[in-house]
């Protein structure tokens, strides 16, 4: 399904967030803030386009994904990032690799999201961060039954008209629903083994960045 829709799937998320996953690509980099002589691995990166944003001198970037489709397309786009096949579940790298690890709007597809948690884990240097985006559930309540609308009615019938795969965001707005909500995911990530997690609402809750780190000490 990615593979297919890897041509147009920036352009359409971009259509589809009323240019918001711009914005919230910017405040994951902060989040992240790499520095020169770091490495950073950004999980479900597609083709690029959120690792790009993490662009510092002296920063490796490693950009992991399980679509071929979405790795060629990233490669051609960006042939100064490192572009990886990874499998979020057993991931192809060493213990302590990267001072941060990053996943956006992707570990909602994990099919083990704690198994992803863990292997991010063991991914990262002591002290080091994983930061999180994922879309999560509206906190305003007068907003909410308008945004489960576009979620369930809008944005399919929308995304049919932008894309040659409607299938693929049909899924998107059934695995959204699914999603459990800001402090369900920031328990997952604790219980993976990082401490000091928090959690920022974006556009109302609409999307949620978790931080986590991990301890000094940690193996």
């Amino acid at each position: 399904m990615f593979d297919e829709v890897a041509p147009t799937y920036d352009k359409t998320n971009d259509l589809l967030s009323f240019g918001q996953s711009r914005l919230w690509r910017g405040i994951v980099a902060k989040a992240v803030d790499p520095k020169s002589g770091q490495s950073v691995l950004d999980m479900a990166a597609g083709t690029g386009s959120s690792t790009v944003a993490f662009t510092r001198p002296g920063v490796r970037l490693v950009a992991g994904d399980f679509s071929e489709g979405m790795l060629a397309e990233g490669r051609k786009r960006h042939p100064e990032i490192e572009f990886v096949f990874a499998d979020a579940t057993k991931l192809p790298f060493k213990a302590k690799e990267f001072d941060a690890t990053t996943i956006s709007f992707g570990l909602r597809n994990v099919v083990d999201v704690e198994a992803a948690l863990s292997e991010m884990f063991r991914v990262t240097k002591s002290g080091g961060r994983i930061v999180i985006c994922e879309f999560s559930k509206v906190t305003n309540p007068v907003l909410r039954p308008f945004y489960n609308f576009y979620l369930r009615k809008v944005l399919p019938a929308f995304s049919s008209l932008a894309s040659k795969t409607p299938e693929a965001y049909a899924y998107l707005s059934e695995s959204i629903d699914a999603w459990p909500d800001q402090r369900t995911l920031a328990a997952k990530i604790e219980k993976a083994g990082y401490e000091k997690v928090t959690f920022r609402n974006l556009s109302f809750g609409i999307v949620a960045i978790h931080v986590g780190f991990k301890p000094k000490a940690s193996k």
